[in-house]
């Protein structure tokens, strides 16, 4: 693929590229506290009395929701010029739900799965036009060390809020000690509203020479359909067809370990509330630490070789977790996966940003973080839940490292275009 002009080195300054990460370091208050940690166990335990495929099902109907709507509001955002508008709706209707889950009862299976579809749609539809600032914040030679700084900044927020979480909850044998797992709901809305403002208030909008038009929605709709076809049918981009393909697959096992280590925590090594967070902060760490240093190595070696070795690492991660006995090894494999899963997905966003042709950069993400990224949620949890209600959940992960050992071997056939060049980042 013909290389794209750069914008001017100036305009990549560290103050913006803060402000961008700092969404980052706001939105996993939602996926550490309502996906992973606290509102996942409290959903599946107290709420829907056990039944583990309610929480499946939830998870897969917001992902389908998200992929519906995340490629053609893509386009509708590069013709609209104001992915800033689409990044806003996302993320408030996010936020709403999520301080709504403070009222969701044992029993009210319904409004918890409501509640839950809508705020992950809306956590899930505002990164497709978070990620597409990327390639408008900083040259091609950074973009897997500002990838990585986001993802870093990512797990920092979520070791943020797990301590705030940590220092909240009483003993599990007070007999408030549910009213204050709903409040930690409420607190996670607050970091994500207060800490991604400056997202909204000192990133710019990136120009545009697309011409605006009176119907985004419908332009978004026959611009994506026409992406489709270009891309799976036509075949006009085939590296970015194959590495959407890939990133479909290995993202629905790093979706699905996501949305079930704490189930799984909890109910094959049955470890108590306090110490699931308390080990969940450690994994963090980690992650905060896998993600700045294979920001590095993304841009050394380039992004295809670093997804290649994370997926190695994760297939690892799989065969680790069925054997594993006790808590101390829990934490070794676990540490893996943080380290993992940030590089990983980091490194992809690094790939597609190369990858994507300019102009087109929130339409491309919207089949990225959409379609590929949303949809392929929805066959994990499905898999994970169905094999451990008929074997067991050691099991259902051995299953889940075939998603990384397919994503493995197709991510060999991508091409990857040259991201060694433009000077460093301006102060």
């Amino acid at each position: 693929m013909p290389s794209e002009p750069e914008q001017p080195s100036q305009f990549y300054s560290r103050s913006k590229i803060f402000s961008w990460t700092l969404f980052d370091f706001a939105n996993t208050a939602f996926s550490v506290v309502v996906v992973t940690v606290i509102y996942s166990r409290y959903f599946t335990e107290q709420v829907a009395g056990g039944r583990l495929w309610l929480w499946s099902l939830a998870v897969s109907l917001s992902m389908i929701l998200a992929a519906a709507i995340a490629p053609p509001l893509g386009a509708a955002a590069d013709f609209s010029h104001n992915k800033k508008l689409f990044l806003g709706l996302f993320t408030l209707a996010s936020i709403i739900c999520t301080a709504l889950m403070y009222f969701v009862e044992p029993g009210m299976v319904f409004v918890g799965m409501l509640l839950f579809i809508v705020a992950n749609t809306g956590f899930e539809g505002g990164i497709v036009f978070y990620d597409a600032f990327l390639p408008s914040i900083t040259s091609r030679h950074s973009y897997g060390r500002v990838s990585g700084y986001g993802f870093a900044m990512g797990y920092l927020g979520a070791l943020a809020v797990m301590l705030i979480v940590i220092l909240m909850l009483p003993d599990t044998s007070q007999p408030d000690y549910f009213f204050y797992v709903r409040l930690t709901f409420v607190v996670a809305a607050f970091f994500f509203l207060i800490f991604a403002l400056p997202m909204f208030l000192w990133v710019p909008e990136p120009k545009s020479s697309k011409q605006k038009t009176s119907s985004v929605i419908r332009t978004g709709y026959q611009q994506a359909l026409h992406t489709f076809r270009a891309l799976f049918i036509e075949k006009k981009y085939p590296s970015i067809a194959r590495f959407l393909i890939a990133f479909f697959i290995y993202n629905d096992g790093i979706l699905t370990v996501i949305a079930f280590a704490a189930i799984f925590a909890e109910s094959v090594l049955h470890m108590q509330p306090r110490e699931i967070i308390v080990f969940f902060a450690v994994v963090q760490s980690s992650a905060i630490l896998g993600s700045f240093l294979f920001g590095f190595v993304t841009d050394k070696i380039g992004p295809k070789k670093t997804i290649s070795i994370t997926l190695c690492i994760w297939i690892s991660i799989t065969v680790g977790a069925y054997f594993v006995t006790s808590v101390a090894e829990f934490y070794v494999v676990a540490m893996g996966a943080g380290a993992a899963i940030g590089s990983s997905q980091s490194a992809s966003r690094s790939l597609m940003a190369l990858l994507t042709p300019k102009e087109r950069e929130a339409e491309f993400f919207g089949f990225y973080d959409g379609l590929c990224g949303k949809a392929s949620a929805v066959l994990g949890p499905l898999v994970y839940s169905g094999i451990a209600y008929l074997t067991s959940q050691r099991v259902a992960v051995v299953f889940i490292g075939l998603f990384f050992l397919a994503g493995l071997i197709l991510v060999q056939g991508v091409t990857q275009p040259e991201w060694r060049r433009t000077p460093p980042l301006q102060q």
